[in-house]
């Protein structure tokens, strides 16, 4: 570029001034404040440019609501861009903070890639100006300064949202379907009517033996848009990244999973699931399932609690659909080999359909149980035996005695016995915890090195490894066994409720069965065991 210098012959400098009005200036008490105001941002730094007459306004950069940490900032960018392109000669801003609170892109270019490119950065309240070489070590403490306030700021807010979410406010600005939020409390969750109908009918469908794809496939077949169609519709604007135009997304197997394992439709609100990294990085990281914030009954629940653990226990216990139509048939999940335990896997004839062990397929040949049972034939004898229970139990002193039999009730004593195996575990891992406070005062007083308080740390931290997974395995077991508990069928509802059964279908047999074994056959008589393992 030609140098053009005015009448004193000072150098004209081309001069870009950046503005910045972040959430954080529009928190404060007193809104009104005209420093704060990209309004006044502006005229301090015009009336700057007309101060010194070889400045040369040459452009203007202006980003509003975005936080001075990073640089997700459209503006900052398009400056950074036209520095590096040799655009600007001075960068001109109200404060250092304006620029960035972000102490390492402070060091990246005002230290560094400005000094690299030629440009002088200057801010006008706190002096800083990178001409002035004195004052580097005060533009680095600003910018400690800064950063820290951004860290405190962040942390008020996380502990705000905490504090909100185990009060069982909900946070999120968008609420889940089948709701919305309140036009009374934007903390509070109500009943969205019209997709609230639609989630019932997808646990009702997923109960009668449809799988998530087969019931995704349904509701687009009855045109009933999907979520976040659903949402744009009533005029409520998502993020959503995809290909497809809006109106051609529809339902698919994830969104029908999402909401049959979502505990908001019992009226619970589980938050804080996931996290960003930190204020700096706004990377989303998931939460381990222990961190999650859950209230109980914080809102009007769509879906009965005896429904929705019916579907848990179906989704953990259920085998893969037909592929062909999606539908799950009415023993999928419950039938096993009596032999090798492996599961009885369905298979097609131009005929009939059959169970076969799933140990015996393809080159694998490990089961003794080689021969198939035809399906119609199983199905025909668990009706046989439901019916039987049926007229067997159908009398109320025998209900009487059947629910005494089951006081000792197998689900809680497994309860107990893994709360203890868990407790034993914890108390291992405090002892631990104890014993390595002291190893490290064994360290102070140099009566082990500091090689040695290494090996154990290391030895420590595999340990405790260890048992937190024996630990999360256990929660795991002990969450099944609380909704096999909660589900445990009440006999006198059941036995009412069927007097005679025609014909099966996936809801009669979750309420009565738990497991069907399939045995070999026997050779001699051609007969087979068949063990029914039932709900009580």
């Amino acid at each position: 570029m030609n140098e053009i210098k005015s009448v004193n012959n000072e150098k004209i400098l081309r001069v870009g001034i950046y503005e910045r009005l972040s959430d954080e200036d529009r928190n404060k008490q007193n809104k009104s404040d005209d420093s704060e105001s990209i309004k006044n941002q502006r005229h301090l730094l015009l009336s700057e440019i007309e101060r010194r007459p070889n400045f040369i306004l040459v452009d203007e950069y202006c980003d509003e609501d975005l936080s001075g940490a990073g640089t997700y900032r459209p503006e900052f960018e398009r400056l950074i861009r036209d520095c590096e392109n040799n655009k600007i000669d001075v960068v001109l801003c109200k404060s250092q903070s304006r620029f960035s609170r972000d102490m390492e892109i402070i060091e990246k270019y005002l230290h560094n890639k400005f000094i690299e490119w030629k440009v002088r950065f200057i801010s006008l309240a706190d002096n800083a100006d990178t001409n002035n070489k004195g004052n580097k070590k005060s533009r680095q403490i600003n910018g400690l300064v800064n950063e820290w306030y951004l860290e405190d700021i962040s942390n008020n807010i996380r502990t705000a949202f905490n504090v909100k979410m185990k009060q069982g406010e909900f946070i999120s600005p968008f609420a889940s379907y089948g709701y919305k939020v309140s036009q009374e409390d934007n903390n509070k969750l109500v009943v969205d009517l019209i997709a609230s109908e639609t989630v019932k009918d997808i646990y009702n469908l997923y109960l009668t033996g449809l799988g998530f794809t087969a019931i995704a496939k349904y509701l687009n077949s009855k045109k009933i848009p999907c979520p976040s169609l659903y949402k744009y519709r009533k005029g409520i604007k998502l993020n959503i990244i995809s290909n497809k135009p809006r109106e051609d997304i529809k339902w698919n197997a994830n969104a029908i999973k999402t909401i049959l394992t979502n505990e908001l439709y019992i009226g619970n609100l589980v938050q804080g699931k996931r996290t960003t990294i930190s204020y700096k990085n706004h990377k989303i990281r998931k939460k381990d399932k222990k961190e999650w914030i859950k209230v109980l009954n914080t809102h009007e629940a769509i879906i009965d609690k005896e429904t929705f653990n019916r579907v848990q226990i179906a989704i953990k216990e259920r085998t893969k659909p037909i592929k062909k139509n999606g539908i799950v048939h009415v023993f999928s999940g419950k039938v096993f080999c009596l032999e090798c335990n492996h599961y009885m896997r369905k298979k097609n004839s131009s005929r009939h359909e059959y169970l076969v062990c799933s140990n015996n397929r393809d080159v694998y040949n490990n089961c003794i149980n080689k021969t198939s049972i035809r399906y119609d034939n199983l199905e025909e004898l668990i009706l046989k035996e439901i019916n039987e229970k049926i007229m067997k139990y159908y009398d109320k002193e025998q209900l009487i005695k059947l629910d005494s039999n089951n006081k000792k009730n197998i689900y809680f004593n497994k309860i107990q016995s893994l709360e203890k195996q868990k407790k034993e575990i914890e108390n291992e891992i405090n002892k631990t915890r104890n014993y390595l406070k002291s190893l490290y005062e064994d360290k102070v007083n140099g009566i082990i090195t500091t090689n040695q308080f290494k090996d154990l740390i290391l030895n420590y931290n595999k340990n405790e490894e260890k048992f937190n997974k024996e630990i999360k395995n256990i929660n795991d077991d002990i969450n099944y066994y609380k909704i096999k508990e909660k589900t445990k069928i009440n006999k006198d509802k059941i036995f009412n409720k069927y007097k005679k059964i025609n014909k099966l279908n996936k809801i009669i047999i979750d309420e009565f069965i738990n497991k069907i074994y399939i045995g070999k056959i026997n050779n001699e008589t051609n007969t087979r065991d068949i063990k029914i393992k039932w709900n009580f």
